[in-house]
């Protein structure tokens, strides 16, 4: 593989407006393609093999026009102090703010008047209007949320507090501003690292490149292949991440080989031949990672890994083509000038060693002490994880400054907080000999379990199904509503039996809670899915059986600390206020399983380029223990600064508003520093060193049976030195000079 991508590497140097030309069409094409584009609708959720979307499915069958799926609002009033919403001149007002909302716009399918739907709380302070709506919160137009919004303003003149919540006001956050943030750290540190403007704007400008096309392609695809607006958001922040990751890697390999004198072709052309080899390995374990969210069986979630898996693909083939191709353009001002004279001091025999050579000489004196620190330390941080509570954040996890959390808030104090998430039971009574019966066998079941309400059964025109609207206790995402949903699905087993009726809940709380159960059931086996795929490519990469095992075992602890310290902040309030937590609950389903997929290929990524660099050394002579000081001399700082950027692009997404997006920042910044800074900076050198030539031992028949990718490129450099290489001098003139090696 070496060999050929130094082929590569050098062909796409010399013919680089042709490359150039060929992803500036590429990134004009697709950016047609997505002007052009109909404008996408949500992509649809669904959760198939549960029993909340078995009820969902049955609603749409039996109850046609009920618009199962479709967003809802509710419009909390509270009337003011001493006085009662069911007074005139309040339910004047209320009454014409539901004719209001009844003409607001042509999505709004129905809309319950509190009086007539006994939506009035036993004290008369506080009411609410329910409405539905035709399609759900991510296909409603900006003048049905302005006729929402708008429709309760004239009550708070009159004195009532109105609020509003429900989904209907959900939009996708917007994540702009962060992304500017983390982009503009990311420049800094470049600069800083290469000591360059322009190797600093070098990764930057090829990474928003192919973010362009990745992003482009996705929205032009989005009408036809039923993607999400969350599809581009994950596309766009892994491929950024990586973008930047590869490019950095392939320019500072490059300036490296400058540095020792070669050619500006020849450098390119060895830089894509070793370090390219490593972004080929890396990106495919993010491949692996983001594909593997297929195992989860959820469409969106499907669609999403593979969306950001194809970005992914495309930021490898940026690095191997167009990063040599800029670097060509760039010149000899890819090195600036003290960046010339550091390299040069640094190559000199007696050159002071720099901080990545101090510290791994620091390791190899005390591998063991190193180790158990890195371990312990990550291990009492996983301690919380061990407490790890799943779950889908409501509107009482929004900011209390929001109508959200103020309407979830009011309809708690006058209600209770189960009418903040009422569940659905659907009747199947298709096969009872008396459905009505058993409908009302299933009510009188329900309430017996300690629930607030319970609503009469509804039937359909056929009266072959009913449903039952119950309000539980507690909270939507509490623990005893959990209970209760599960409680509610026992018995309706045995009403089965008795009456052949099925009794299905669903419901966003209930499909939540399917959603969490779902994730959490994934979980392992994504985990084997996973660290197994990536276990045999990285057998590959470094021909060693104890490497491969050591990286993942240094994954798998760095994501459980990671797991820790987000249970920590965010399920149990430690230094909530530091990162802006207002409310602790559970933690997201999606969490674990989308840290896992998104960490995992970032940390392969260093773990990948640090440790090839050793093994490169290695395999051409040098002792085990110097040869994780060459890497670190040559890794060390490029290793860092990637993370650094990934945490930086990252921890922009802390300051939102969102806890969803605040806690997905928190999560994989989190975790990118333990696992950057403590497993492949501290442990894995410390593991090597005590491993000594262990640590790339593979068994005989093993070694014969897997192919060599030569990734290091063991047998590139036999070839260059036993064979003259055509080089030609800077790519611009058609001199030939023998390589020097």
């Amino acid at each position: 593989m070496a060999t050929f991508l130094y082929k590569l590497g050098r062909l796409t140097f010399r013919r680089r407006r042709y490359v150039a030309l060929i992803w500036v069409a590429l990134l004009a094409l697709a950016g047609f393609g997505a002007a052009s584009a109909s404008t996408a609708a949500s992509s649809s959720f669904s959760i198939p093999g549960t029993e909340a979307q078995r009820a969902f499915d049955l609603l749409e069958q039996r109850f046609p026009g009920s618009n199962a799926e479709g967003a809802t609002a509710r419009v909390v009033f509270k009337a003011p102090e001493g006085e009662k919403v069911t007074d005139a001149e309040n339910k004047g007002e209320i009454t014409g703010i539901v004719k209001e909302l009844q003409s607001g716009s042509d999505q709004v399918a129905g809309v319950a008047d509190p009086f007539e739907a006994k939506a009035v709380s036993e004290d008369g302070s506080t009411a609410y209007i329910s409405v539905s709506y035709k399609v759900n919160s991510m296909e409603l137009t900006d003048e049905t949320r302005d006729a929402l919004e708008g429709a309760g303003k004239d009550a708070q003149s009159s004195g009532m507090k109105v609020e509003i919540g429900g989904d209907a006001l959900q939009v996708m956050p917007h994540t702009g501003t962060a992304e500017i943030i983390g982009v503009a750290i990311a420049a800094v540190v470049l600069v800083i690292t290469f000591g360059s403007l322009i190797a600093a704007g070098l990764p930057l400008v090829t990474a928003l490149v192919g973010v362009g096309i990745g992003v482009s392609t996705i929205t032009a695809l989005a009408s036809v292949m039923d993607l999400g607006s969350t599809t581009s958001i994950l596309a766009m922040m892994i491929g950024l991440a990586v973008g930047i990751d590869y490019a950095l890697f392939i320019v500072s390999r490059y300036r490296a080989e400058l540095a020792e004198g070669r050619e500006r072709e020849e450098a390119a052309g060895r830089a894509v031949g070793t370090a390219g080899s490593a972004v080929v390995f890396a990106g495919l374990t993010v491949v692996i990672a983001l594909a593997g969210l297929a195992v989860v069986n959820i469409p969106m979630l499907t669609k999403m890994g593979l969306a950001a898996a194809g970005t992914v693909s495309i930021a490898v083939l940026i690095a191997l083509t167009l990063v040599p191709a800029a670097l060509g353009f760039a010149g000899k001002r890819i090195m600036g000038r003290k960046a010339r004279k550091a390299a040069e001091a640094e190559n000199r025999p007696e050159a002071k060693p720099n901080m990545g050579t101090r510290w791994a000489r620091f390791v190899l004196r005390k591998p063991v002490w190193v180790m158990l620190v890195g371990v312990l330390g990550l291990g009492i941080v996983a301690v919380p994880a061990a407490s790890l509570e799943m779950g889908l954040p409501d509107d009482g996890a929004q900011p209390k400054s929001t109508t959200q959390r103020q309407a979830y808030d009011t309809l708690s104090d006058g209600f209770g907080p189960g009418f903040n998430g009422p569940l659905l039971v659907v009747v199947d009574a298709k096969n009872s000999s008396d459905p009505k019966a058993a409908a009302d066998q299933v009510a009188k079941k329900v309430e017996s379990l300690g629930v607030a309400a319970v609503v009469p059964p509804a039937f359909n025109k056929a009266g072959d199904a009913a449903t039952i609207t119950v309000i539980p206790k507690d909270r939507p995402s509490s623990h005893a509503t959990e209970e209760v949903v599960h409680d509610i699905r026992d018995a309706g087993k045995d009403i089965e039996a008795d009456t052949g009726a099925e009794v299905l809940v669903t419901g966003a709380t209930a499909m939540n809670i399917d959603f969490s159960q779902k994730m959490n059931d994934a979980l392992l086996p994504y985990l084997a899915l996973v660290v197994g795929l990536a276990f045999l490519l990285l057998m590959l990469v470094f021909r060693s059986i104890l490497v491969p095992l050591k990286a993942a075992l240094g994954f798998l602890l760095s994501v459980v600390a990671a797991l820790g310290a987000v249970v920590a902040v965010f399920q149990w309030g430690w230094l909530g206020s530091l990162f802006g937590v207002e409310q602790t609950g559970p933690i997201m389903s999606m969490m674990p399983i989308f840290m896992v997929g998104v960490v995992f290929g970032l940390a392969m990524d260093y773990e990948v380029f640090l440790v090839t660099r050793m093994r490169e050394a290695y395999v051409h002579g040098e002792s085990p223990g110097q040869a994780i000081v060459t890497g670190f001399k040559h890794g060390a700082r490029v290793v860092t600064a990637a993370a650094v950027i990934m945490m930086a692009v990252f921890a922009g997404f802390i300051g939102s508003s969102e806890q969803m997006i605040k806690m997905i920042g928190f999560s994989l910044a989190i975790a990118v520093l333990f696992d950057a800074f403590v497993v492949r900076m501290a442990i894995v050198p410390a593991v090597l060193a005590l491993l000594g030539r262990k640590a790339w031992w593979l068994p005989r028949w093993l070694d014969r049976a897997l192919p060599n990718v030569d990734v290091e490129g063991e047998k590139l450099q036999k070839q260059l030195t036993d064979e003259p290489a055509d080089a030609e001098g800077g790519g611009d003139g058609g001199e030939r000079e023998l390589v020097r090696v």
